[in-house]
């Protein structure tokens, strides 16, 4: 079965990952594949979109990735890209709560919403003294006994409280996920600290463990730091992929408006034009594959439209650094929902990661939107920059006029995975499934940073040519 025709339908970071492992299988195997990739825009590299203006470097969708999900790394290291990996600045790593009219320290040792560490905690503003008290109890808490699904409120209510849950885990989840976390699924967007719960019994002897383990296996200074990113801009992994790519065809411009199935697969274009294909990897939203599965499959396409999505945006805003007081001494801040702001937290991006402004400027990332002010995002620009601006000047004290402004919204690209998420993906798959030669990838199903989207993307890989028996 060589040289089989493979339809990738996506030119994401997941479907670019997707071509790349299935290049890289083959080619270890010494067989020859053919695949098409279709992307609706004519830019390759989904909600990565780096812009450069000057010296200045402006991320519009993610600007990093998580290091210890190792499979963005790794991919970078496989492309030789090992040089580009970029660093946080360590000397300014502290985030912001923005409480009660200031910001606030986080306390240094919580890692993820859980707290580490006994005295910064006990120094800090940012608790009352029974909130401090209420967390040292998860220690007693008992886990848990039956093993559904719960929020992610809940959850950490029920092991630390409600302080932490309203001033932390919230606007975390809202920053970061664009997600509401009395409806989150704690199950599958933290299956680790569920994990924990079971294996230790208790949140923080889980994480103290962790970081034990990570110390013992660093001899001095760690590799990576938590949030890593490319020395030249994001952009720069889906445009390697793409010069890597050999045995690959990229259509960019031309959106597939259905799929037929008699023998093989037929892929129609807007503009009639249609291609065969034996085997399908939708590597689109999950409400982009349910309309294109409409034609094929009503029962599946009604699955995937179960997944809801919400549209978000970010602001970035760079200054002349001598037309700010603030000293901004961190990577930035989250603002919990019951401070009833409009902003949802911004990144100091110049401060976070080199190499993103000229000496003399600074730049601020700003985020809107999500499951808490949605509507936001379809401000028109004039709007949405007074709004922003006026935020920033309530937060940071920021009067100043900026000397560049960017504004990028991300209409439905956040899939919301919200309770009962994994059964729905598993109900998704099985249906899926009576279909060996299709498949689906991509952030709407396990796991939604780039890390996982390749990770998921190289399982897909996997799966495609074990199908194809190659």
């Amino acid at each position: 079965m060589s040289n089989k025709k493979i339809a990738v339908i996506g030119g994401g970071i997941s479907g670019l990952a997707a071509a790349y492992s299935l290049e890289e299988m083959a080619q270890r195997k010494g067989k020859s594949i053919s695949i098409t990739l279709f992307e609706k825009n004519n830019r390759i590299g989904g909600n990565i979109l780096t812009e450069r203006v000057g010296d200045f470097l402006i991320e519009g969708g993610p600007d990093c990735f998580l290091s210890e999900k190792p499979w963005a790394i790794q991919l970078c290291e496989w492309l030789g890209m090992g040089e580009s990996l970029l660093r946080t600045n360590d000397e300014y790593r502290r985030t912001y709560i923005y409480w009660k009219g200031r910001l606030r320290e986080l306390p240094e040792g919580i890692m993820l919403m859980i707290p580490t560490r006994f005295f910064p905690l006990l120094k800090s503003d940012l608790f009352s003294l029974a909130g401090k008290l209420r967390m040292g109890m998860e220690l007693f808490i008992p886990k848990r006994k039956s093993g559904g699904d719960e929020s992610l409120s809940e959850f950490v209510r029920r092991r630390l409280g409600q302080e932490i849950v309203e001033r932390v885990a919230e606007p975390l989840v809202a920053g970061v996920h664009a997600e509401n976390p009395d409806a989150m699924s704690i199950k599958s967007r933290f299956p680790r600290f569920v994990q924990m719960e079971e294996e230790y019994g208790s949140l923080i002897k889980g994480m103290l463990a962790k970081r034990k383990i990570m110390l013992n296996s660093e001899s001095g200074k760690p590799k990576w730091t938590m949030f890593m990113t490319l020395k030249n801009g994001l952009d720069e992994l889906p445009l390697t992929i793409v010069k890597a790519l050999k045995m690959t065809t990229i259509i960019t411009n031309k959106e597939v408006s259905e799929i037929n199935k008699v023998s093989g697969y037929k892929i129609y274009l807007k503009n009639r034009d249609t291609i065969d294909a034996d085997v399908v990897i939708f590597a689109t939203p999950s409400y982009e594959t349910g309309r294109l599965l409409r034609g094929l499959n009503s029962s599946i396409s009604d699955q995937l439209d179960t997944i809801p999505y919400v549209s978000t945006a970010t602001i970035s805003l760079a200054y002349k650094k001598d037309s700010i007081l603030h000293p901004m001494n961190g990577f930035g801040f989250l603002v919990p929902r019951v401070e009833n702001r409009r902003i949802m937290g911004a990144s100091w991006v110049s401060r976070k990661f080199s190499y993103r402004t000229p000496d003399d400027s600074i730049l601020i990332r700003c985020f809107i939107g999500g499951s808490r002010n949605e509507e936001l995002v379809f401000l028109d620009d004039k709007d949405m920059l007074k709004m922003i601006r006026e935020e920033l000047r309530d937060v940071m004290g920021i009067s100043a006029e900026p000397i560049l402004t960017r504004i990028y919204r991300w209409e439905k690209a956040m899939p919301q995975y919200i309770i009962g998420h994994d059964e729905r993906v598993s109900r998704i798959e099985q249906s899926i499934s009576k279909y060996p030669d299709m498949f689906v990838t991509g952030s709407a199903y396990r796991g939604g940073g780039i890390s996982e989207c390749i990770k998921n993307a190289q399982l897909t890989a996997e799966s495609v040519l074990k199908y194809l028996n190659l």
